[in-house]
């Protein structure tokens, strides 16, 4: 649902503004979403990606935030240089910085459970500067270890990244009740993504070997595959059909997943080659033609 938002966004404010009329341009604060087919598909429409610093000036420029969200004090740079802020951010993860920020003022210690480098986790944080943010139970512990010896009567909670897996997040809850039984664990994680990880689940029982359709920057993509190698299943991460291992064709039952911001006609032509076998054309399908709506995004 965040993801087809935030592309329907895009696409309705490149069509207030069109290309070449009034000047106007449209920009997406980083990546809108992790996946380089609909990134490529907003590029050929003009919608071009601000990474790093803003410009001086961003007067006449609508500026997208990406689905992961950012920090509130951009969107006040933002402003203050005078863009028009759309705000795309996924509603799982506004929810998330709305909910740190309650807590950070109600005086809870945070736990961040999730990437420290990703993009959802650098927004959170913009509205909860102090969360400790960990990646794992070990580090949870060592952390809420840390925190027990300074403040061990500190009021604590846990939010997570919203396309962490249940396990992840039950695990480092799990760490941190170690010294504070009194935990506040509040459910973050996005459902679509949990239902795609139980699917996952179930499918392993049922193939040989899995390929994961999805961008390599998308964070539920890559955990899509981490939950197929742990159940020791022979699985790859493909970005298109031209990128399907050969390999793959000698297993007589394979599994198809896809992540959350994987387009519908990369899924569609994976499937295809999968059923066709090796013989048949790939590159007709490894960068499909960009989307028309968001109803072409998965």
């Amino acid at each position: 649902m965040g993801v087809r938002r935030a592309v329907d966004m895009a696409f309705a404010e490149r069509r207030s503004f069109p290309p070449g009329e009034g000047g106007h341009s449209v920009k997406t604060m980083g990546a809108l979403i992790h996946n380089p087919q609909v990134m490529e598909s907003l590029k050929v429409r003009g919608i071009e990606t601000l990474d790093g610093g803003l410009p001086l000036s961003l007067q006449d420029t609508s500026v997208i935030i990406r689905a992961h969200g950012i920090p509130p004090g951009l969107e006040e740079e933002i402003r203050r240089r005078g863009g028009k802020l759309v705000d795309a951010t996924c509603p799982k993860v506004k929810a998330s910085q709305m909910k740190a920020r309650s807590l950070a003022r109600e005086g809870y210690t945070i736990f961040l459970a999730g990437e420290a480098r990703h993009g959802e986790i650098i927004g959170i944080l913009g509205y909860a500067p102090d969360c400790i943010t960990v990646a794992d139970p070990a580090g949870a512990e060592r952390a809420a270890e840390s925190l027990h010896r300074k403040k061990p009567h500190a009021g604590t909670a846990l939010l997570g990244q919203t396309t962490i897996s249940s396990g992840e997040y039950e695990a480092i809850a799990e760490a941190v009740r170690r010294f504070f039984p009194g935990l506040e664990c509040i459910n973050t994680i996005c459902g679509a993504t949990g239902d795609r990880q139980n699917a996952l689940e179930e499918l392993c029982g049922r193939t040989q070997a899995l390929i994961i359709a999805g961008g390599r920057e998308s964070a539920n993509t890559r955990r899509l595959l981490m939950i197929a190698e742990k159940r020791d299943k022979p699985a790859w991460l493909v970005e298109s059909a031209a990128e399907l291992p050969g390999e793959i064709f000698r297993y007589d039952t394979v599994g198809l997943s896809a992540g959350a911001s994987t387009p519908d006609e990369v899924i569609d032509a994976i499937e295809r080659v999968l059923l066709e076998g090796p013989a048949r054309e790939t590159a007709e399908w490894g960068n499909p033609p960009p989307a028309e709506t968001a109803d072409d995004i998965a």
